[in-house]
């Protein structure tokens, strides 16, 4: 049996807890308020602790900061809340947090984590500092963001070198800068080099620096990234198109935290490196590509990405917030549009995504966005550029998908004709057309009359 306190102000949710807790043989103690939460805590002994994220007076942070402090051997705390964004879990992370989860939670979820949370041992010296304002940079609710989110929560503030590994437009460099940005090394220099941007023969002086006459054409001082990062972070992009060579330097730099200016004499620097590649670097070093102990040495703490079209949750949320930056107030999506961006298979990933919506606010006149203003995501793009595998989604993204892709083809091979269309789908006219209009493929206003060359009612739908 588990002491187990739930501080929760919603009552009858801390109730629920509580019986099911009981039900398992759990001792549960029930916390209307914050403050009522951490007296308890200090009273009892609790081994693990439930926390509500929404609270008047202290809020769910303020309570874990206040459980935390001074206490290295606190309890673990699970946060719950149904108003979850990548700031409060990357805070509540960083601050400690077992978990970080969203209401509701099941039965058998709930004993999961409690039983996870009874085995755990509540780690030492968690950062109790004031939470660092940031902008929700992070987009998106789908479990494979959140996975991220809480990785970056539970990194920030250490000096790991991180490898961020994901397709082009993936946000690679947004997660980069929610890592420094959330850590202990935020007040110092981000910087950022895109390795695959600058020609091999000038890499190590961009970043290990270069004297005064070092070469020709040198006639400056240069301190370079590395240099330039000191206190900071060091953002290594496309660290997987350095050539062999420049691998071996950076290797020892990582090792060493020493770098030596091109003509200059070797300098210590204090510096965190993040680094971030669309290459399968596993398979680069069994090609014999990328060395083995800079793969290793890069790979401490990985975090992978996934693309967009594996990301359906994440988005209209990513839609409506590049909305938000461009217009003000502003445009609406309408829900055909929502639609068509929903089947659109992505293969530019977000920054794709950003692209086209800030290309329809710009463009679109009036103050609500439809399918038709995203005319230019073509089905061929969607389908085969992108190459979406319908085994990996859920049933009903994979049923819209294939819905769209079936109609667009049909309507394509059928000149346009939508009988011929939806005779080919073996459908009546009617429900191509609310399908259709489901997914945003504009083919013009239904007509009243039914013409025999449709199937029959008995026919098969899609």
């Amino acid at each position: 049996m588990a002491n187990v306190l739930i501080i929760e102000d919603d009552r009858a949710l801390r109730e629920s807890l509580a019986e099911t807790l009981r039900d398992f043989g759990h001792r549960a103690f029930e916390a209307a308020t914050g403050r009522m939460g951490l007296d308890i805590a200090e009273q009892e002994q609790i081994d693990a602790i439930l926390l509500d994220l929404r609270m008047a007076g202290l809020d769910g942070l303020d309570v874990l900061k206040g459980l935390r402090a001074d206490r290295p051997e606190a309890p673990p705390v699970a946060i719950l809340t149904a108003y979850a964004t990548s700031a409060n879990t990357i805070e509540a992370m960083r601050l400690g947090a077992f978990d970080h989860l969203t209401k509701p939670i099941g039965r058998d979820d709930l004993i999961s984590l409690i039983s996870r949370m009874l085995r755990s041992r509540a780690a030492k010296g968690l950062a109790s500092r004031e939470a660092i304002p940031v902008d929700d940079e992070l987009i998106g609710p789908s479990a494979a963001m959140r996975s991220v989110e809480k990785t970056i929560g539970l990194v920030a503030d250490s000096d790991a070198t991180v490898l961020i590994t994901g397709e082009t437009g993936t946000g690679k460099e947004v997660v980069a800068h929610a890592i420094h940005r959330h850590g202990q090394r935020a007040s110092g220099p981000f910087i950022a080099v895109n390795c695959a941007a600058i020609p091999a023969e000038l890499l190590e002086s961009e970043l290990f620096g270069h004297v005064r006459g070092a070469f020709t054409g040198a006639t400056a001082e240069h301190r370079g990234a590395f240099r330039n990062a000191d206190h900071g972070t060091l953002f290594l992009d496309e660290v997987g198109d350095m050539d062999f060579a420049m691998q071996a330097k950076i290797l020892r730099a990582l090792q060493d935290r020493i770098v030596t200016p091109v003509g200059g004499r070797p300098a210590r620097v204090d510096v965190r490196v993040l680094a971030a590649t669309n290459r399968d670097l596993s398979a680069a070093v069994r090609g014999g590509r990328f060395r083995e102990d800079l793969f290793y040495r890069l790979n401490v703490v990985p975090i992978e990405l996934a693309p967009l079209r594996e990301r359906v949750a994440d988005i209209v949320p990513l839609a409506e917030h590049f909305m938000r930056r461009v217009t003000a107030p502003p445009k609406q999506l309408t829900a055909d549009a929502a639609a068509r961006l929903l089947a659109y298979g992505w293969p530019g990933n977000v920054r794709e995504l950003q692209n086209a919506v800030e290309r329809v606010a710009i463009l679109c006149r009036g103050d609500r966005v439809t399918a038709s203003d995203f005319h230019f995501l073509t089905d061929e793009t969607s389908a085969q550029a992108a190459g979406w595998d319908l085994a990996q989604c859920d049933l009903p993204t994979a049923v819209a998908r294939l819905e769209s892709h079936m109609i667009r083809r049909a309507l394509r091979e059928a000149g346009g004709n939508r009988t011929e269309a939806a005779r080919r789908l073996g459908i009546h006219r009617q429900l191509l057309y609310s399908k259709a209009q489901k997914y945003g493929i504009d083919i013009g206003e239904p007509s009243e009359v039914q013409t025999d060359r449709v199937a029959a009612s008995d026919r098969p739908h899609l």
